[in-house]
């Protein structure tokens, strides 16, 4: 079957759901080294400094992946790229299990943040076979996937480290990701090519997407803000449950990546709503909730109550406008759906890697309340983003 047959054809919700494990299960193979640091470090003899650097090489490992290899699905079928970079993953899981110097923890690590870009290839699959007035729901259940991967991987890799070691969080990862790609051999349906560009004009073409298409450029920019303002928190949030009032240990702040993936949820029911509202409702209603969300946060940094409540829904707001910009970028060009979502995440992924440098220096200078003011401000940046064309700024409008 290939991808011009289930666009026509009903959702196969089957198939959805398939396409959100590989999403969700490529994705967490980037964080279950977090919780891992310190048993990393013992095992192997190692500096904060130079563990430290394992998340580095996976993130870095993550974004060579979506930018050098996820416009490759617009260029060949997009079932043989998702297949070989599961087999990838697989193969550096089960190395990482078995890892035996900080050199080989390292270079596997590389190779699993680039195989689990898989997750990048998941999305412009799913919106590529579903009808165009059920893309936005589609898109959100395969992110609520992804996103619950995200939230919930340190929590699993904790707990399993906790009772069989943290080479068997590595080894379970492998099997689990091994199993999904029998079940993706055989159930995912062929994606004719879109594209004959070479693999240099696949690249250059990037940059050209985002010069043709001010709606991407506009969702990208969007994004970083408020991806910027969730990494500033997480990256915090840690150190500041650490000191008073709360003094609470790293499995408290495994418990708040709970109330997270609780907004996760939201993912489907945002992409829903964008379909029958449109994106625009959506965006401004997302960005609002996490500005407020900040806000809050910056009055009462003090009350545990409400940062759960803040959590919930600021990361409820920043997925339901992660959906709602795929929606609109996935309707831009069908031929170029893995290159403008190359564009969009890399967009993405920067503002979490700048939100995470600046949300730390400003804890250090500014404490809890300026890293809650800096993110609100990304939110406010982001709505109004969305505000300016209603008020005919020509600027934005074209």
């Amino acid at each position: 079957m290939t991808q011009e047959n289930h666009t026509s054809a009903p959702v196969n919700r089957a198939l959805i759901a398939l396409l959100s494990a590989c999403a969700g299960l490529s994705v967490a193979s980037l964080y279950y080294n977090q919780p891992l640091l310190g048993a990393l470090a013992d095992e192997f003899h190692a500096s904060p400094s130079s563990i430290g650097r394992l998340p580095t090489w996976t993130q870095l490992g993550y974004a060579a992946g979506i930018l050098l290899l996820n416009p490759l699905g617009d260029r060949f079928d997009r079932r043989k790229v998702i297949l070989i970079k599961m087999a990838l993953l697989a193969v550096g899981l089960f190395a990482l299990g078995f890892a035996k110097t900080l050199g080989q923890l390292c270079v596997m690590s590389l190779l699993v943040g680039t195989a689990a870009s898989l997750a990048q290839d998941c999305v412009p699959a799913a919106a590529a076979i579903a009808p165009d007035r059920l893309r936005g729901k589609v898109v959100g259940t395969v992110m609520t996937g992804l996103l619950l991967g995200i939230l919930l991987s340190r929590v699993v890799s904790g707990a399993v480290a906790e009772q069989f070691g943290w080479r068997a969080v590595f080894v379970m990862a492998a099997i689990s990701v091994s199993a999904l790609f029998a079940i993706t051999y055989v159930r995912l349906p062929t994606f004719e090519p879109s594209t004959n560009l070479s693999y240099s004009g696949l690249l250059y073409s990037l940059f050209s997407l985002f010069r043709a298409h001010q709606a991407l450029r506009r969702a990208t920019l969007g994004q970083l803000l408020l991806s910027s303002a969730f990494s500033a928190f997480w990256s915090t949030l840690a150190l500041m449950l650490h000191k008073a009032p709360f003094y609470y240990g790293s499995h408290i702040v495994g418990l708040f990546g709970l109330a997270g993936a609780a907004g996760a949820l939201s993912a489907r029911f945002a992409g829903t709503l964008a379909d029958r509202k449109g994106p625009e409702l959506v965006l401004r209603a997302g960005a609002c909730l996490v500005f407020v969300s900040f806000v809050g946060f910056t009055l009462a940094p003090e009350s545990l109550l409400l940062l759960v409540a803040g959590t919930l829904l600021f990361d409820l707001g920043l997925q339901a406008c992660v959906v709602s910009h795929q929606s609109i970028i996935y309707a831009l060009d069908a031929g170029a759906r893995s290159r403008v979502n190359a564009v969009f995440i890399g967009g993405m992924f920067a503002g979490m890697a700048g939100g995470s440098t600046i949300g730390s220096l400003v804890f250090t200078r500014a404490g809890w309340r300026g890293v809650c003011a800096y993110a609100a401000l990304a939110a406010i940046a982001a709505l109004f983003l969305r505000l300016l064309p209603a008020r005919g700024v020509a600027a934005l409008a074209k």
